[in-house]
């Protein structure tokens, strides 16, 4: 039998889905290069492609996919179109990945 001297807040388990879906997103190198362009400036897909040496199109698709979850934003300017980073929690998540990263590197 457990006993618990102190109550514990749970988080809704929809919470958790979007966390875990959100994270799922995330949980790619290329994704994670584009967020990590992304928090220098905005960038059209032509030079985030070049920047991850991808071709146009798998760049494209990385786009899409995290702007369909409403990490990212996009701006028509001409015939460019910009990508910039809409939810302004994406770069601590990042952070945290990287910083967490550097200490199982120094092990």
């Amino acid at each position: 039998m457990i006993y618990m001297k102190t109550k514990v807040k749970l988080m809704d388990m929809e919470v958790l889905d979007c966390a875990a879906e959100c994270l799922k997103i995330l949980g790619h190198p290329v994704r994670l290069r584009i967020v990590d362009i992304l928090m220098q400036g905005q960038f059209t897909v032509n030079d985030i492609s070049q920047m991850c040496d991808l071709p146009q199109n798998q760049a494209s698709e990385h786009l899409r996919l995290m702007q369909g979850h409403g990490l990212l934003d996009s701006q028509r300017d001409g015939r460019a179109v910009f990508y910039a980073i809409k939810n302004p929690n994406l770069p601590a998540v990042l952070n945290c990945v990287k910083e967490n990263c550097k200490h199982i590197n120094r092990r």
